[in-house]
């Protein structure tokens, strides 16, 4: 069998499936294997194939701390790898995503450099691994053509999973930057988690409440004070 055969169903993380069966039961998977196929026979989508789930697969259910929510992903070649906001190692770094790392820097002194990824796996991948989900809304884009696979079904299956962590009952932080990503705000009332509110980082809405908003070290001060250990930047 071809890899590009298998479908979305039997690539989607096994680790997810069996923490939350009843948003897979949701999931159009037939309909969205469907849109896909039709979709890259017509042109170049990104991330490239069999990275869809990329953020899924770096962190699993139980490791997830934090919760970064993202639109869909970067609509030009050699920048969409499966994590929300992350890059290609190599690749230059995108307006939003390079006011992520001004804010970083004023946050916590962490320098750009010292974030490129040696491996080639993207620039955020480490925040990933050590439990940072960066989970975009849409999985899946065509190239040159942001918000091109809106509303084919990936909104359910990400809804699944953003509601079923705001379920746990540990310590999480959920980081909401703009209007698109704090319309999910309204399913999060445990008192174990930490919701994170800001302007998004885009050249348009940084300079209104962005910067100077701290996520990092907040996300951090909250994590330590709630018996957990604090991400690596």
């Amino acid at each position: 069998m071809d890899v590009q055969d298998i479908s979305l169903f039997d690539r989607f993380p096994e680790e997810w499936k069996l923490a939350m069966p009843h948003g897979m039961e949701k999931a159009s998977w037939d309909s969205l294997n469907r849109f896909l196929e039709i979709a890259r026979s017509r042109g170049v989508c990104f991330p490239s194939f069999g990275l869809e789930f990329q953020a899924l697969s770096d962190c699993a259910p139980s490791n997830v701390k934090v919760v970064v929510v993202g639109q869909d992903p970067y609509h030009a070649p050699g920048q969409a790898h499966g994590l929300a906001f992350s890059v290609l190692a190599g690749t230059p770094l995108p307006p939003s995503l390079r006011n992520i790392m001004k804010e970083l820097k004023s946050d916590l002194g962490v320098e750009i450099d010292s974030l490129m990824d040696e491996k080639g796996k993207g620039v955020l991948s480490h925040w990933s691994q050590m439990g940072v989900l960066l989970l975009n809304d849409v999985l899946t884009v065509a190239q040159g053509a942001p918000g091109s696979h809106q509303n084919v079904g990936w909104e359910t299956l990400t809804e699944s999973v953003f509601r079923f962590l705001s379920q746990q009952d540990r310590p999480m932080v959920f980081i909401l930057w703009g209007k698109f990503a704090q319309a999910k705000r309204h399913w999060i009332h445990r008192p174990e988690h930490l919701v994170i509110q800001a302007p998004h980082p885009s050249p348009l809405s940084a300079y209104r409440g962005f910067f100077g908003s701290k996520p990092f070290s907040r996300t951090n001060d909250w994590l330590v004070g709630h018996g957990s250990s604090p991400i690596i930047w």
